[in-house]
């Protein structure tokens, strides 16, 4: 007798709902809000500031409003992947899922390494000097990394409480920072003169690479629409999570960066763990000096939920990708205990702890993370290049107007294109400035062609194996 290999159904089948509008709301926010953003903001000065705006008006209001036309439209499991298939077909699909999946590989490293710098603080004023200290760096890097795997593969119903304790460490500290920065002023003034001039975008070279970062910053909200059918009621639940969460997230960049630079000079901010910085210096100032402390600790259970929604929801993309057979069979494997995609999240797991490694040779510490923050922004653009696209594509498709749970794009189909062209815009002058090699960049040869290889051998990667999935399917 012959057993019959499980099916796509068979697979999706046994995955849990176990996800409500809180879990959702707060897993946003562990996703998309960084202090390592602000940090990076106040570094480059007070034209950040309107750098947040524009990226709020021009890319995060019209992706938050495509994302919720194509998640309620199709909320499918692997949801970016499932868009760009369902617009341009299986290679078009793929190439986005790929591209979505693999910058992990470097958007891991760099966000471990941040949030390593952070957790330093926990030892308050003395954390500064162990913030820099490499094999300190690596070894808590590793670490997040071996937690949020672990909870993940044992279960969402398990793993969305690092991702829901995430979100809540996450706010609060920056609410802390603004609240610490607000009474700071009020009794010594702040360390940084605004004005309206001062606050304008500084169009040179110096800044340049750091635009691109600002609407990185604002990336996020689409990554649980990869869980879809583990969302319960996700056409409601979803974007009702991605306003409220977007809502919340926009105000605490802006209100974020204002109150770092009052409490620090730009000059003395690091773009890595620069937050914490600036909360034990308000802190000792106003001489309650454990609340840079509790905020470190705090901000380290965060990123550790922001570590862990990244992990759970980039790990549902390949999964689905392996179902369609355009990766190996494997990646669509779900664990028979714990009903995870646990193939997908431990090879994601192993790439990106070898390359946390790799990035250290020959590098600073700071020139280290660069190079990782700028290959994960050009392979992560790559997809929302194609999201921006599909809702153009499929604007015209009669379901849009008769799906009675589709929440669309206001303005119809102008509203559609206003959204999905500017989105598209945004995105490849991102791409674009990305290449371009930091302002204190010791060796910007060497920067651009790392960059460059890195990337370009990553895409490569993805086209051999699509390749090979194709000929084994059609086979």
């Amino acid at each position: 007798m012959t057993i019959a290999a499980p099916t796509s159904l068979d697979s999706k089948s046994q995955l849990r709902k176990t996800m409500g509008f809180w879990d959702v709301l707060l897993f946003n926010i562990a996703t998309v809000l960084g202090p390592r953003w602000i940090a990076a903001a106040g570094h480059n000065g007070t034209s950040s500031i309107s750098l947040w705006v524009l990226a709020a008006v021009f890319f995060f209001v019209p992706g938050a409003l495509v994302i919720n036309e194509l998640s309620s439209r199709f909320p499918e499991e692997g949801g970016l992947y499932a868009w760009s298939r369902e617009a341009f077909g299986p290679f078009h699909g793929f190439i986005a899922g790929w591209t979505y999946w693999i910058y992990t590989v470097f958007y891991f490293p760099g966000l471990l390494l941040a949030s390593a710098s952070m957790s330093a603080y926990i030892m308050g004023s003395r954390g500064a000097a162990l913030a820099q200290n490499r094999t300190f760096l690596l070894s808590v890097s590793l670490a997040m990394l071996l937690v949020a795997v672990l909870l993940n593969i044992v279960g969402l119903n398990i793993g969305k409480w690092l991702q829901n304790a995430g979100g809540v460490g996450t706010y609060v500290p920056l609410l802390m920072l603004a609240g610490i920065a607000a009474l700071v002023c009020a009794r010594h003034g702040s360390a940084t003169h605004f004005t309206v001039h001062n606050m304008m975008p500084a169009w040179n070279w110096d800044t340049v690479n750091f635009w691109s970062q600002i609407a990185f910053a604002f990336t996020g909200l689409e990554l649980v629409s990869a869980m879809s059918e583990e969302v319960r009621n996700p056409r409601r639940t979803l974007p009702r999570a991605v306003f409220g969460a977007g809502a919340l997230i926009a105000l605490m960049y802006i209100a974020g960066t204002f109150a770092i630079l009052a409490l620090v000079p730009a000059a003395g901010i690091d773009p890595q763990s620069g937050v914490f910085n600036a909360i034990t210096v308000g802190s000792v100032a106003l001489r309650i000096g454990f609340l840079g402390v509790l905020a470190a600790i705090l901000v380290t259970v965060g990123n550790s939920g922001g570590v862990g929604s990244t992990v759970a929801g980039i790990a549902r993309v390949p999964f689905v990708v392996g179902i369609d057979r355009y990766l190996p069979a494997a990646f669509g494997k779900i664990h028979p205990r714990w009903k995870t995609p646990y193939i997908s999240i431990l090879v994601q797991a192993v790439v990106s702890g070898t390359i946390l490694l790799g990035s250290q040779v020959n590098e600073t510490t700071r020139g280290a993370y660069q190079f990782l923050i700028d290959a994960a922004i050009i392979l992560y653009f790559i997809p929302f290049l194609y999201m921006f696209a599909a809702v153009i594509k499929l604007a015209r498709r009669r379901d849009r107007n008769e799906n009675p749970h589709a929440v669309l794009v206001p303005g119809g189909i102008t509203g559609v294109w206003i959204s999905g062209s500017l989105g598209f815009i945004v995105v490849l002058i991102g791409i674009a400035v990305s290449l371009v090699p930091p302002g204190d960049s010791s060796n910007k040869l060497g920067f651009e062609l790392k960059l460059v290889a890195g990337t370009a051998a990553s895409i490569l990667l993805g086209l051999i194996l699509y390749w090979r999935g194709a000929r084994a399917k059609k086979a």
